[in-house]
């Protein structure tokens, strides 16, 4: 019998191609998919790797199958995706395996609307459906849907510029953009078109075999050439994007990389500005700064579970303006509740270019804390752990929304987290000054790893 769980994650499918997921497995999917939404119409999109082509026109074989049609965007990025699923009002389907190595593939869903698809809400049921149809083969629907093509990204950048307040009236800048290879190559030259922008770009030509490095900026080793060549030379900010650009990460003027959670505390209170007393969202290993800024400039800033279906229905719930995570990305409620790398760095470049000073001077009374990033550890007893954690730290006050945090006391505190993939614990810590953020990190890895 046909087994999809080695491929259907918590919030996408994702796997090796051709061993986990091939043409006949998306065919399955994309029928499955149609039957889910009952859409007459879906969108599809597919990234830079090679593998999208065949992998895309399988799914989108599998969706006309069962009468629905098929709007083919063709390359672009996963937030250009949500913008055609968002203007159109139609289910979408991205085909990327985001920062994964070359040799994957995958699928991001949404509905109409962008409105995400996660295990709870229909990817478990797409999955069940999806196995039966490679066990007893895919039912002809009442009609074949037919495959249309259709031209998105001009409307994209246009869109995503009319979102951002101030920036069409920002100063001069000189910007360094390491794409990766990856579709940030594509959409920069269109969304930057227009704006007093001179960029240098850092490897554009797509290429899903990305032989400059992996298109994960979260992995320090991948802004390297990045923070070199805004030294070099003397450029105002850098920006990276991942191989499916929804996330972004910022370089300042003197090559250092700012923290995702600055990044969300700076877009916070642009948002909270245009529009006050509003509600910001924020994960739990985001830097206290974050609902500190909120509050300083007073908005409410509600915190979450690590994971953009997390972040997405709370969005809804409270109908907030902004989301951050410490991952890089970014949530917007004028974008669909959707994330979006390209919108984010907008804000950034708006931000620095409605005044005179460096990036660094104006991010310093955002950057509050000392953090640890992610430390992973491979433990075989995950719960076991955890618990010897817990112990370890029992007077200290705690919560388990996800994993465990714990207060330490005067802004020190850290979170453990386990994977729902791997063999891991993830930590975070974060403190006032580096000394005693190393310090309790080694302390806590040292119950982690026994």
């Amino acid at each position: 019998m046909a087994d999809l769980s080695s491929i259907v994650k918590a919030y996408d499918v994702r796997g090796l191609v051709p061993s986990q997921l091939d043409a006949g497995k998306a065919r399955a999917l994309g029928a499955a998919f149609a039957r889910f939404t009952g859409a007459e119409r879906v969108v599809v999109a597919r990234d830079m790797r090679e593998s999208g082509v065949e992998l895309g026109a399988a799914f989108a074989d599998g969706v006309t199958s069962q009468g629905a049609d098929v709007v083919d965007a063709g390359l672009g990025s996963t937030d250009l995706l949500y913008y055609a699923a968002g203007t159109l009002g139609v289910p979408g389907a991205m085909f990327t395996a985001s920062h994964n190595p070359a040799e994957y593939n995958g699928i991001k869903l949404c509905l109409a609307g962008a409105a995400p698809i996660g295990q709870d809400t229909g990817l478990a049921d797409i999955r069940r459906e999806a196995e039966r149809f490679l066990d007893e083969g895919v039912p002809a629907g009442a009609r074949t849907g037919t495959v249309s093509q259709t031209e998105l990204l001009q409307g994209y950048a246009d869109h995503l510029k009319g979102l951002v307040p101030g920036l069409d009236g920002i100063r001069p800048l000189t910007v360094v953009v390491d794409a990766g290879n990856g579709m940030g190559g594509l959409t920069v030259p269109v969304v930057f078109d227009g704006l007093p922008l001179t960029t240098t770009p850092l490897y554009f030509e797509l290429d899903g075999s990305f032989p400059n490095h992996e298109a994960n900026p979260i992995d320090p080793a991948n802004l390297v050439d990045l923070q070199a060549a805004v030294r070099a030379q003397g450029a105002d900010l850098g920006l990276a994007f991942d191989g499916d650009a929804d996330r972004c990460f910022v370089v300042d003027e003197r090559g250092e990389v700012v923290s995702p959670s600055v990044l969300t505390a700076l877009i916070a209170a642009r948002e909270l500005e245009r529009e006050p007393g509003s509600t910001v969202i924020h994960n739990l290993i985001t830097s206290r700064a974050v609902p500190e800024v909120v509050a300083e400039r007073g908005g409410t800033a509600v915190r979450t579970r690590v994971g953009h279906s997390f972040i997405k229905a709370e969005m809804a719930r409270t109908g907030a303006v902004f989301g951050g995570e410490h991952s890089g990305h970014f949530y917007f409620r004028e974008f669909w509740n959707a994330d979006s790398g390209m919108l984010a760095a907008l804000h950034a470049l708006a931000a620095l270019g409605t005044q005179d000073g460096p990036l660094s001077a104006l991010l310093s009374s955002y950057d509050r804390y000392a953090a640890s990033g992610e430390v992973n550890s491979t433990v075989d007893d995950q719960a076991g752990r955890v618990a010897a954690i817990k112990e370890r730290f029992a007077s200290a006050p705690q919560d388990e929304l996800d994993g465990l945090t714990v207060d330490l006391g005067e802004g020190t505190w850290f979170n453990v987290r386990a994977s729902n993939t791997e063999p891991l614990l993830r930590l975070n810590v974060e403190s006032p000054t580096a000394e005693r953020t190393a310090e309790v990190t080694a302390e806590v890895l040292a119950v982690v790893r026994g």
